[in-house]
């Protein structure tokens, strides 16, 4: 048997989708109709979004951390976060996690690295862009990161919470990030962090300006390889 997954969900859309690629990308590794065992926990959002509205990262990893708890008990043996604004509270709790956490802005950074790319745009909300999370993750890589503009911040802040996160996806919200995105293109960006786990679901390499780094489908894959080979050694996903 693969390893047990434990999702600690902040939103509904964006841990949903690294559910689906998980269990969508199974059977490749695991044979037909194979899977993982999968546990999923989700606080309320309105309890995450008060915390980060007050910039209270005290109160976020708090949440985080009853979350893992909970999946701990579910019998998860790993645990992964479908959501890369809350990431910023892992300082807090990172001594206390009842289990091994595989960090979705350092799965990003490795797969710039492996593709080469030097110069990153990050798409996501504000508390996001405004925080370290990604900065630190591509530093250790040498890799240089752009943040949108105060105005774009503001702009992909309110898509994301008013719309992405409800499964609304415009046309309107998709030019919108493709204007920050060609923005990022001309200043020397090579490829753009989707760094929100909704994004993906509005923009891809089809529709975007520039190559993209998914980080919700990156999370779900290193996930499946990391319960798939830690527990047979050698099989190559």
């Amino acid at each position: 048997m693969p390893l047990h997954i434990g999702i600690m969900a902040c939103s509904a859309e964006g841990a949903a989708e690294c559910y689906r690629t998980i269990c969508a990308e199974a059977a490749e590794p695991l044979g037909p109709h194979g899977n993982p065992p999968i546990s999923l926990n989700m606080p309320s959002l309105a309890d995450y979004v008060r915390h980060l509205e007050a910039g209270c990262m005290e109160g976020v990893g708090a949440l985080m951390l009853e979350t893992a708890e909970r999946l701990a008990a579910a019998g998860a043996e790993f645990l992964v976060c479908p959501d890369n604004t809350i990431h910023q509270a892992l300082p807090h709790i990172a001594g206390r996690l009842p289990l091994p956490f595989l960090h979705i802005a350092d799965t990003v950074a490795a797969e710039a690295h492996r593709r080469g790319f030097r110069h990153l745009g990050l798409t996501g909300t504000r508390w996001l862009v405004e925080s370290g999370v990604y900065r630190e993750a591509l530093g250790r890589r040498d890799i240089a990161l752009v943040l949108p503009l105060a105005e774009e911040r503001e702009e992909m802040n309110r898509i994301i919470m008013d719309e992405l996160v409800y499964g609304r996806f415009t046309v309107e919200a998709e030019l919108a990030f493709r204007r920050i995105m060609q923005r990022m293109g001309d200043d020397g960006c090579d490829a753009v962090v989707l760094g929100c786990t909704e994004i993906p679901l509005l923009m891809n390499e089809e529709n975007a300006p520039l190559p993209v780094l998914d980080s919700t489908r990156l999370l779900a894959r290193a996930a499946l390889r990391h319960a798939v080979e830690e527990r047979l050694p050698g099989l190559n996903t």
